[in-house]
């Protein structure tokens, strides 16, 4: 028998502004993220994800606003290490220390066992290079190694800032079913990217942020709710264009590689017209959903130059 997941914890932020200087980083931002799923926290590079995410982990004061974890601000958390679990931007190693003693002093730093440090590097892979130090370390690695650090107290939330940067294909694999293995037990998973198309196998809803406001929030699909189009391959493109329009369907011309684009109409509906008209076909086939074009549209010009002094150090994406 499988052991008992504690309940599912709601992450939210409520009316969220912070401030540097002159510059607002996050305007008035409300959005919920959901146990059990995996949440992208999408936008560009200086957007303001990451200072959100600094918010929510109480690790600089909002001007306006809130943000909680099960319903309490990370600050009030009876047990912070059991709760939650972060890896923002590129964790600090130290170069002399191996990963295995990196993650032992986390532990003990925590009141853990240290023994957990095993457990984890088995968790993410790292069992073979656990002895050896981190200063030899690919960026991939040492990103595997950060989501160990944010697993030791077996957190019931897991806040991930680009945690697909420096990853190989075979990692990126690994890190979509790893993430989805640990919502399907009832996390919450919120995890940040700048590139939808690192995410977008991965995530289930979608936070989207620019300029620091909420641009949308809801079910990845709805992203991809436009309409397609159908893609045609003929010899006869001219027979094929007369009869679609007896059947009420338009075409917009032909591709650089040969395809007509069929648009108001499903590939059934093109398939049978070109059936009945005596049309021969080579290729049928619907059109691929772009939704990094949509996300691109949605977010564009959404970044502006900010003054270094304005951010006083800090980071914004």
């Amino acid at each position: 028998m499988g052991r008992m997941m504690p309940e599912g914890i709601q992450v939210d932020v409520v009316g969220l502004t912070k401030m540097f200087g002159t510059f607002k980083a996050v305007d008035d931002l409300t959005f919920s993220v959901q146990p059990g799923m995996v949440t992208g926290f999408l936008g560009p590079n200086g957007a303001g994800k990451t200072t959100t995410l600094r918010c929510l982990l109480g690790l600089i004061t909002p001007t306006a606003g809130t943000t909680t974890i099960g319903g309490r601000a990370y600050r009030d958390l009876a047990d912070p290490i059991g709760t939650v679990g972060a890896a923002l931007e590129a964790a600090s190693f130290h170069p002399g220390r191996s990963a295995r003693a990196h993650l032992e002093v986390m532990a003990l730093g925590a009141g853990l066992d240290p023994a957990v440090a095993g457990d984890k590097l088995a968790q993410v892979g790292l069992s073979e290079v656990g002895d050896k130090r981190v200063s030899g370390f690919s960026l991939g690695m040492r990103q595997r190694l950060g989501l160990a650090a944010a697993l030791l107290g077996d957190p019931r939330v897991l806040i991930l800032d680009e945690p697909a940067n420096g990853l190989d294909p075979a990692g990126i694999v690994w890190l979509r079913s790893f993430l989805r293995a640990l919502a399907a037990e009832g996390r919450t998973i919120l995890v940040s990217s700048h590139v939808l198309s690192e995410v977008q196998q991965t995530v289930d809803d979608v936070v989207v942020l620019s300029r620091g406001r909420l641009v949308n929030q809801g079910k990845l699909a709805d992203l991809d709710s436009g309409p397609r189009g159908v893609l045609v391959r003929t010899p006869e493109p001219e027979k094929l264009r007369d009869a679609l329009a007896g059947e009420a369907l338009s075409t917009e011309g032909e591709a650089e590689d040969g395809r007509i684009r069929v648009v108001g109409g499903t590939p059934e509906q093109v398939g049978h017209a070109a059936f009945v008209h005596g049309v021969e076909l080579h290729e049928l086939v619907a059109e691929a959903s772009d939704l990094e074009k949509t996300f691109l549209l949605m977010t564009e010009g959404a970044v502006d130059s900010v003054p270094v002094a304005d951010l006083g150090g800090a980071t914004t994406s």
